[in-house]
């Protein structure tokens, strides 16, 4: 019986993984940037131009949005440490779509990094 990591391992087998450096580099010639983890983590920050799209509901957003149908665009996914983005840049291959990569260690290893970060303010009602 596998395991979630058991998952993880074998889709980081199949996909791109590329360090900080490599993703904010990335961050300048990607068609998209998709955090796939859960509004609540997305609101608390996330890299700057970045979308949120679930995990749970990727496919069925990709499949919907005529924006992200291109199988040829250039994508930039992560998560909070890299197993839902790994999973997700696999279901994206399976997909068809040719250019996906997911920043390794995640969106920890990125503020880790020191990389940039654009935290929402929220409205004060004071």
């Amino acid at each position: 019986m596998k395991t979630a990591m058991d998952l993880v391992g074998a889709a980081k087998a199949q996909i791109q993984e590329i360090d900080t450096e490599g993703a904010e580099m990335q961050t300048k010639s990607a068609d998209a940037i998709i955090d796939v983890r859960e509004p609540d983590e997305f609101a608390a920050g996330h890299l700057p131009g970045a979308i949120n799209i679930p995990r749970g509901l990727l496919e069925f957003k990709l499949s919907a949005d005529e924006a992200l149908s291109a199988r040829d665009l250039n994508i930039l996914l992560y998560c909070k440490t890299s197993g839902r983005a790994a999973l997700a840049a696999q279901a994206m291959k399976e997909m068809g779509y040719l250019h996906v990569s997911s920043i390794s260690g995640g969106f920890d290893a990125w503020l880790q990094a020191g990389k940039p970060v654009f935290t929402p303010s929220l409205p004060d009602f004071d």
